[in-house]
């Protein structure tokens, strides 16, 4: 058998090519070999994409749900809703940033070890360390600098991945993928916060262990999803550094319509999402009543709750999505059960509120995370330049990350914790209106 790096690159990139062209007009065939892809190469894929982001998400999870607040708390006193704000604002520009860089570095990206593996591996190095080391300072502005150095490792991790999904996976069972992806984070994400609370009496420990499982994520995903073809056969960028700057333009508005109506339907939702999962701890202690014992309790409770219902929602939609050939419907309905589950602690301010807060709102949350991924890969304007287009919509989530807390510390400074919730369902129903209007995706 001859080794792929023995052949000639021009037969390579002439491969490459028609196997992209085959995978156009069948959504059976894999973009990456132009054959259909076999039933363990997907347990693969799905496995290694489920793996990442439950691993990732549980260490950023606890550190951003729970741990990071009170560490803020322990420093500065028990009035940190500002700074806060302030501290996720300026990781949200640094994912704003990151994602963007490489998703479009790996496009560009002509190594032996493929397109996407490398930046995942030096990411997941990155993430892993500063995400510990965010525990470890107690000066606002370092703690800040160094959270925002985990973002540009977290997205270096996730910006080729999420590409994969358009790389390598066929049409007909990106739904299924996305789901995988998609559960592992909305699983991760109570199992970071049930994990945080139970070392919120002695942080430490946690930071190490938050810091582990965020390099864990990247490493273990590139073992488990099939090895990358090398790059090396593809064309060469010989342009100017303006050139390279151009690349990350965003597509015209004026030929990518649905995707910037995608864009915005997940930057509402995201937005809306994130106003009450950073502010978790801060909304049981001062909204609900209850003291760091009990609220570290009640977190536990709720993340359970979120775990099951979020799984079983993510596991469900993916593939019924792939099924009926339908994006929009599983995605309208996810945000309106998003928004039901937010009114729930707004009309009882209790720790059963935020209980079926966490089962209404969760289920939602799992089935739209599970479609969403997929939606936004079908909207893509150009599948060359699918690194950086990903990279420029989950703009759209490091926005959401970015304006929910700064909207909620102004909120809950302003108006109380109370106001907080009608506007948490305002943004996630103008998120559906915005979805219904995209016109080329069922």
């Amino acid at each position: 058998m001859i080794a792929p790096t023995a052949i000639p690159a021009d037969e390579r990139l002439a491969a490459y090519n028609a196997n992209i062209e085959a995978a156009d007009k069948d959504p059976a065939l894999s973009p990456e070999t132009g054959r259909t892809m076999d039933k363990a190469t997907l347990i693969r894929f799905g496995v290694g994409f489920l793996v990442f982001g439950l691993l990732w998400m549980s260490g950023l999870a606890i550190v951003s749900a729970v741990l990071l607040t009170k560490h803020l708390q322990s420093i500065f006193g028990p009035d940190v809703e500002g700074l806060t704000g302030v501290i996720n604002a300026c990781t949200a520009v640094a994912s704003l940033v990151s994602n963007l860089l490489f998703g479009t570095l790996s496009d560009r990206s002509r190594s032996k070890w493929g397109r996407r593996t490398p930046f995942i591996v030096l990411g997941a190095i990155l993430g892993g360390a500063t995400l510990f080391l965010t525990g470890m300072v107690t000066n606002a502005v370092a703690i800040t600098v160094i959270y925002c150095l985990c973002m540009f490792g977290l997205n270096a991790m996730i910006a080729p991945l999420v590409a994969m999904i358009s790389d390598r996976i066929p049409m007909n069972v990106r739904g299924t993928m996305s789901a995988f992806f998609g559960a592992g984070q909305t699983c991760g994400a109570p199992i970071g916060t049930l994990i945080g609370s139970a070392f919120i009496l002695d942080p430490f420990p946690g930071f190490v262990l938050a810091g582990v499982l965020m390099f864990l994520g990247g490493v273990v995903a590139v073992v488990i999803v099939p090895k990358e073809s090398s790059a090396d056969f593809l064309p060469k960028d010989e342009g100017k550094a303006t050139d390279v700057l151009r690349s990350f333009i965003p597509p015209k508005f004026s030929t990518a319509h649905d995707f910037y109506k995608a864009f915005a339907g997940r930057l509402c939702m995201l937005l809306s999402y994130q106003m009450i999962t950073v502010y978790q701890l801060l909304i049981f202690q001062k909204y609900i009543g209850l003291d760091d014992k009990a609220a570290g309790a009640a977190m536990a409770t709720m993340s359970l709750i979120t775990m099951v219902v979020s799984l079983s929602g993510s596991v469900v939609a993916g593939p019924i999505s792939d099924v009926i050939g339908r994006r929009k419907l599983p995605v309208i309905a996810a945000s309106i059960l998003f928004a039901i589950g937010m009114a729930m602690p707004w009309i009882m301010p209790t720790a059963m509120g935020m209980f079926l807060y966490a089962g209404i709102a969760g289920l939602g949350y799992g089935v739209y995370s599970s479609v969403d991924q997929a939606l936004n890969v079908d909207v893509l304007p150009n599948k060359e330049e699918a690194g950086k287009d990903l990279g420029v919509l989950n703009l759209a989530t490091t926005l959401g990350q970015m304006l929910g807390p700064v909207l909620m510390s102004v909120i809950t400074i302003t108006l109380g914790y109370a106001a907080a919730f009608p506007i948490s369902i305002v943004f996630a129903l103008l998120g559906c209106v915005f979805i219904m209007m995209i016109k080329g995706v069922k």
